[in-house]
């Protein structure tokens, strides 16, 4: 934190005009407080007493490179952010550090649980380009210009690792990724190599040589190949992977960190999953023509406990599993890795999930709420995000769905996973390959963790994805409201729901159609009254937790 601040001095007095807006009132001391008690604290903690002393020491040297990786997400996510962090260090009062706190949880001074309201003055809204882009371009003057561009340069610009710039004439440039945060990068990779030396697991050490190199030269592709090879007792997750800050296109990969240790026990149980990937393939409820013939051959499974996260892997609320990488190149050639936070995961579920259920389900299916579901379900989530359609052919042109669905992408990936992970569960347990005793609790654990996930704030990803589901469910009578409002499920209605949803975003994904996918989340992505009514009900129970690592 400290090279940031000599940077940004000479700016704490600079705020564009057309940042400052006229704001509503903001939150006080008091309120801020309130605000940021939604994330309960919680002590992380993981046991390395089995590593050796080499392997503590690489493990040590990652925790320092994803500490990095903090300020570099920081000067990712808007433009202000250093400016704006270096005034609120130098506010000594009571006011001024509640600030400081609920911007460290925010990464920024917009709530995200609150439609991203400003929670410091002179602010402005949150740019949903990110810092991406040039700050005085418009989302019109760059989609032109990326549609100007020859088919090589187009990539580029649209591609996960640079940022858009203008020259000193104003027109606009692709700059990578290894020169815009060439401060930040280089010793984050010199980091990298010294745990690589001290490791002796050899695709732990191939992983950090590789992902040290693409910091330096921008090309991503063999590291995250080793990635998706790596086994080894410390699982580290460390690079730009995932596009939601792109509120634009979608484009633009933000960085993150996730420094954890391998659950074998954990993982030994789930690597039946994987074998099962290609049948489920090719069984989804599409046009056989949108189904892919043979996945990426090389789906690993790893259950983890989390020992440390940074950048885009710490801000807001917590990230409970994820589906990686990205790049659709990998995707096709290798399949993806799906990464189960479990310490992360049984603290959502004790601390979010049980009082949730308390207050928002029937007294029939109360007792239908199970971490094992839960967990289940989040795999199978992250799952998902592997099948389906990626790479596309629209007529002679070949695209992918990313591209196509532009801004609506994340939102409507996220929804598939969720939607077709059920659907995939529901294959397994009528197949044999699960216990078909724990149908009734698969869905109304998911109708406990519908209002979790609403509770993110209906500008995120993940909450839009739910409320299109939660209403597409209600309206088909898979999800029921009793007089008392309290939810439960239909379990006959829920199963034909959840294959219907299943069909109508992959057709959508297929075919590139974006016309269709705005129109279904502009009908769908609303907070219903009754939906808005438990949620008032819930305003006592933590909405996620502030990991503090121990």
């Amino acid at each position: 934190m400290k090279a940031l601040i000599p940077s940004v001095l000479a700016l704490l007095s600079i705020v564009p005009a057309a940042l400052v807006a006229a704001e509503t009132a903001l939150p006080d001391q008091a309120r801020l407080e309130a605000m940021t008690a939604r994330f309960v604290p919680v002590d992380v903690k993981v046991d390395t007493s089995s590593l050796p002393a080499n392997e503590q020491l690489a493990l040590a040297k990652m925790i320092e490179a994803a500490r990095i990786l903090d300020a570099l997400f920081l000067r990712q996510s808007a433009p202000l952010n250093e400016t704006v962090l270096a005034q609120l260090v130098r506010d000594e009062t009571p006011l001024g550090r509640a600030r400081l706190h609920f911007f460290r949880l925010n990464v920024g001074p917009w709530s995200r649980l609150d439609e991203n309201a400003p929670f410091i003055p002179g602010v402005g809204t949150r740019p949903p380009a990110g810092n991406f882009y040039p700050p005085d371009a418009t989302r019109a003057e760059v989609d032109t210009w990326i549609n100007s561009l020859a088919p090589a340069e187009r990539s580029a610009a649209m591609g996960f690792f640079t940022t858009i710039r203008r020259t000193p004439t104003g027109a606009l440039a692709t700059v990578p990724y290894s020169m815009e945060y060439q401060g930040e990068l280089a010793p984050a990779a010199k980091l990298l190599r010294e745990a690589a030396a001290a490791t002796t697991q050899p695709t732990l050490k191939s992983f950090l040589e590789k992902r040290a190199a693409a910091f330096l030269s921008n090309d991503y592709y063999d590291s995250d190949v080793a990635w998706m090879e790596l086994d080894a007792t410390i699982e580290p997750t460390i690079g730009p992977y995932e596009t939601y800050e792109d509120e634009w296109f979608n484009y633009k990969a933000a960085f993150e960190a996730f420094i954890t240790l391998t659950d074998a026990k954990e993982t030994s149980k789930l690597v039946s999953f994987s074998s099962h990937l290609q049948e489920l393939e090719d069984h989804l409820p599409i046009d056989p023509a949108f189904r892919r013939p043979k996945l990426g051959g090389y789906s690993p499974i790893r259950v983890v406990n989390v020992a440390f996260c940074a950048g885009d892997g710490n801000r807001g609320v917590q990230t409970a599993a994820f589906n990686l990488p990205n790049d659709e190149r990998v995707v096709t050639a290798k399949g993806s890795k799906r990464v189960l936070l479990k310490n992360f995961q049984e603290i959502k579920f004790s601390h979010v999930l049980v009082p949730i259920a308390a207050h928002a389900v029937n007294a029939q299916d109360r007792g239908f709420v199970a971490f094992d579901s839960f967990f289940t379900h989040i795999l199978m989530h992250e799952l998902m995000h592997g099948l389906g359609p990626q790479s596309i052919k629209l007529g002679d042109r070949a695209t992918t769905v990313r591209e196509e669905m532009k801004e609506l992408g994340g939102t409507l990936e996220e929804a598939k996973a969720d939607i077709s992970g059920l659907w995939a569960l529901q294959y397994l347990m009528d197949h044999g390959m699960l216990d078909k005793a724990q149908e009734r609790s698969v869905y109304v654990t998911f109708l406990v963790s519908s209002f979790r996930t609403f509770r993110f704030g209906i500008t995120e990803a993940h909450a839009k994805g739910m409320a299109l589901q939660f209403n597409w469910l209600l309206d088909c009578g898979g999800f029921t409201l009793a007089p008392d409002g309290s939810f439960g499920v239909n379990l006959e209605k829920v199963k034909a729901g959840v294959a219907g949803l299943t069909t109508e975003i992959m057709t959508i994904q297929a075919t590139g159609n974006y016309a269709r996918a705005k129109a279904l989340l502009d009908r769908m992505v609303v907070i219903r009254p009754e939906v808005k009514r438990m949620l008032e009900r819930l305003n006592d129970v933590p909405v996620d937790f502030e990991p503090r690592f121990r």
